[in-house]
């Protein structure tokens, strides 16, 4: 969408037309959809909480900055919102029996390669707690420090759950190439995918720098 189009919605949608404001939401549907997934255990609680990010986008637009890039500044709201959802939904989070998880190698993990819906799926599996902080972290680019303070928790605790993320991931990936190897052969293999609007989810990325 051009610069000039996109400040005339936005202008229109701050005098609450419905139009504009209809066609603000089908415009970032899909980018907003994309990042409320990867906090979401599912389609429909992704869509709600993508929708309580609209409202508030919808709330708080006339104190965008224009100067600032639109899509970073909706972005951001939608990950609040899923932090938001995070907390009335999870005050506790179960520990995990790890043992098995701990003796997974790193190296095993080098040459795997996933699409992007069979990592967003195993994303998803991840308990809340561990699945929002590998995805502050490992996608959104926040450190443990932002994270903490972000979640009112410790910076120990973000990097146990972060850590704890890991092993799981990586127990899905080993059970998952099992499943294809002995479907299809030693053969078998994923197709590399870089997907997701805006923020960009590169897979092979994530496998080498977040899950080794």
């Amino acid at each position: 969408m051009a610069e000039k189009d996109l400040k005339e919605l936005i202008e229109g949608c701050i005098r609450q037309n419905r139009q504009c404001q209809k066609e603000l939401y089908k415009k970032f549907y899909s980018y907003s959809m994309a990042i409320c997934l990867r906090y979401a255990n599912d389609r429909d609680e992704a869509a709600g909480i993508m929708n309580q990010g609209f409202f508030k986008v919808f709330k708080y637009l006339s104190k965008y900055d224009g100067n600032r890039p639109f899509k970073i500044w909706l972005g951001k709201i939608m990950t609040n919102t899923a932090i938001d959802n995070y907390r009335a939904a999870a005050r506790t989070v179960a520990i995990d029996d790890l043992e098995k998880a701990e003796h997974v190698r790193d190296v095993d993990l080098a040459d795997k390669r996933l699409n992007y819906n069979d990592l967003l799926s195993m994303i998803q599996r991840l308990p809340r707690a561990y699945r929002l902080v590998f995805n502050l972290f490992a996608i959104e680019g926040y450190t443990h420090e932002e994270i903490a303070d972000m979640l009112q928790v410790s910076v120990g605790a973000s990097k146990s759950n972060l850590h704890k993320a890991r092993q799981k991931l990586k127990l899905m990936i080993h059970e998952a190439d099992r499943r294809d190897t002995g479907r299809y052969g030693a053969g078998a293999d994923y197709t590399p995918v870089v997907a997701i609007t805006g923020i960009h989810m590169n897979t092979n990325f994530i496998l080498n720098n977040f899950l080794r």
